[in-house]
């Protein structure tokens, strides 16, 4: 088993950064799908991502687990191997690494082989399957499932679920032009990208952290997430409506976890769905901080009971 080959090399921009002060989770996204069109490439498939291909790999599943913030400036390398091939389908490993070789972000990918214009699975040729031997990595300890199960899961999110559960709206719009890739359906970043957006929506305006001490200028707290388990359902096109509700699904000391669904407003259907796994962030320590007990309980009364994917 190999590390896997290298599949992309760039660094961070600061208008790629949030307000945290660190590459923002749909640039994460959006390098580790630059990546997957390099292991795509690999794979002896080049041209999977270009206008009128007819094969192409469509993004079902998505694990992904953040390691070490990037900040302004840093450069950062992506590898990529194949874990395990199906028929059809396929579960791929990228890591993205600081120059220093330092783990960054890892995602374990869930494609499908399918036809471009219609996204129908069809059979791995023999030569794809041949190369992915070649290519066959494992998953490390650090980019395996930590606080979030992977187990196969059958879907709940739609409109009229998110109405009955009562879960905020944290966003909604219409799919623009410049958010769609060369088929003309919705980019994979966009789903968190939305959710990135919105997510205050939900929180409010402050993050709890640790309780003020007298004679001290209050702390700058802040969230990150530290693990995503999204599922990608449908896909929209430009100028399809699309509207984003969430829930918190349980609490720690340390942690939150959130459940975020994209839905259509005009059928019902669900188009994405995201567990994340969030923490209060010292904005100048840049570590995370513990939630108060009194943080808790306020987070835990507000607990939606049986929220998943």
């Amino acid at each position: 088993m190999s590390e896997g080959v290298e599949v992309w090399g760039g660094g961070v921009n600061t208008w790629e950064c949030d307000e945290m002060g660190h590459l923002n989770v749909r640039f994460w996204v959006a390098k580790s799908l630059e990546g997957l069109a390099g292991l795509t490439a690999q794979l002896g498939m080049p041209r999977a991502f270009t206008q009128g291909a007819v094969s192409t790999l469509v993004v079902r599943e998505q694990h992904i687990r953040f390691l070490r913030e990037a900040r302004p400036g840093a450069c950062l390398i992506m590898t990529g191997g194949v874990v395990e091939m199906g028929e059809t389908d396929a579960r791929l490993l990228l890591v993205i690494r600081h120059l220093s070789g330092e783990p960054a972000a890892t995602f374990q990918v869930v494609v499908a082989h399918a036809t471009g214009d219609d996204l129908r699975p069809f059979p791995w040729p023999a030569r794809i399957r041949a190369r992915a031997q070649a290519l066959k990595v494992e998953i490390p300890t650090f980019a395996a499932a930590r606080s979030i199960d992977l187990s196969p899961v059958t879907p709940m999110a739609s409109l009229d679920k998110a109405l009955t559960l009562d879960l905020k709206r944290i966003g909604m719009g219409v799919i623009q032009p410049t958010e769609c890739d060369v088929f003309g359906r919705m980019r994979g970043e966009m789903f968190i990208g939305r959710v990135s957006d919105g997510v205050s929506r939900l929180f409010g305006e402050t993050r709890p952290g640790p309780a003020p001490v007298e004679g001290e200028a209050p702390k700058r707290i802040g969230g990150a997430v530290l693990e995503y388990r999204v599922l990608h359902l449908d896909w929209p096109r430009a100028g399809d409506s699309i509207e984003l509700r969430s829930g918190f699904a349980g609490c720690d000391s340390r942690t939150r976890r959130v459940m975020h669904w994209m839905v259509d407003p005009v059928s019902g259907r669900a188009w994405a769905s995201a567990e994340a796994v969030v923490i209060s962030f010292d904005l100048d320590a840049r570590k995370v901080v513990d939630i108060t007990p009194e943080a808790q309980a306020a987070f835990m009364a507000q607990v939606t009971p049986g929220l998943g994917l």
